[in-house]
């Protein structure tokens, strides 16, 4: 019985991970397309990643401000927003918004590539297309996913001290000494762990459903469509993994 198509694909994308990260280790760096996929992943992205983290923190405590001092106890707002967001949502959310912004462009790039013969064009020049191509995008995730991770858990914490102050009075120096009293050592890493593998798993996916894409052009769009699917199931289900490995 043959296995279904998204099955081999993801296998074929998992090798073609494999492959990437061992030719990296070699120092095997396109160093040409390195930058441009850096600012991709990174600038490119910052602008959607801080609108998200401020409306994360300021929609989080609208929810659980109004219920917190209504119990008498609006001072734990702070300490409760930094561990939900550092714990799940920041990586989370970064994650989701990346592979909207930038699994798309990875997945429609390669399998345009794919489509228009490209791809076989590069291997008869013989260059490994692995190598020219889906290093430099999986460096590029490796290193920015944790960034736009960091940037989005800052944006959202202060959003959430300027809204807790505003609407609910909570003065700034409590907030901050919550966030300091709830927040342990260990969370920042393992908050950056998490965003790391799911950069990992992003530009993995998105490069391996792009050159596995087969047919004409209509199939790029496709093929776009099932690595975000893929990529979002995926890293929902690594996230319980993580949460569990880390946080349990």
């Amino acid at each position: 019985m043959t296995p279904p198509r998204w099955l081999r694909r993801l296998g074929s994308s998992l090798i073609i991970g494999g492959q990437a990260i061992n030719a990296a280790t070699k120092g095997k760096i396109n160093s040409a397309d390195l930058f441009e996929q850096l600012m991709e992943a990174g600038p490119g992205s910052f602008l959607i990643v801080l609108i998200t983290g401020i409306a994360a923190g300021t929609v989080f405590n609208i929810q659980v401000a109004a219920e917190l001092s209504r119990q008498g106890v609006g001072s734990q707002v702070g300490g409760l927003l930094a561990i939900g967001m550092a714990r799940e949502i920041a990586p989370l959310l970064t994650a989701t918004l990346l592979t909207g912004k930038v699994a798309t462009a990875y997945a429609a790039q390669l399998g345009t590539m794919k489509v228009t013969e490209q791809i076989d064009a590069i291997t008869m020049l013989r260059t490994d297309p692995v190598e020219y191509l889906v290093v430099p995008r999986l460096i590029a995730m490796i290193v920015m996913a944790p960034i736009q991770c960091m940037l989005f858990f800052i944006v959202a914490l202060w959003s959430g001290q300027i809204s807790s102050t505003a609407l609910y009075q909570i003065p700034p120096r409590i907030f901050w000494e919550s966030v300091r009293e709830w927040l342990i050592l260990s969370d920042i890493p393992f908050m950056l762990i998490k965003a790391l593998v799911f950069g990992l798993l992003i530009a993995t996916l998105a490069c391996g459903w792009g050159l596995s894409t087969r047919g004409g052009p209509k199939e790029v769009g496709t093929s776009t469509t099932g690595a975000v699917v893929m990529t979002l199931v995926t890293v929902s289900l690594m996230d319980v993994l993580l949460t569990q490995i880390l946080f349990g």
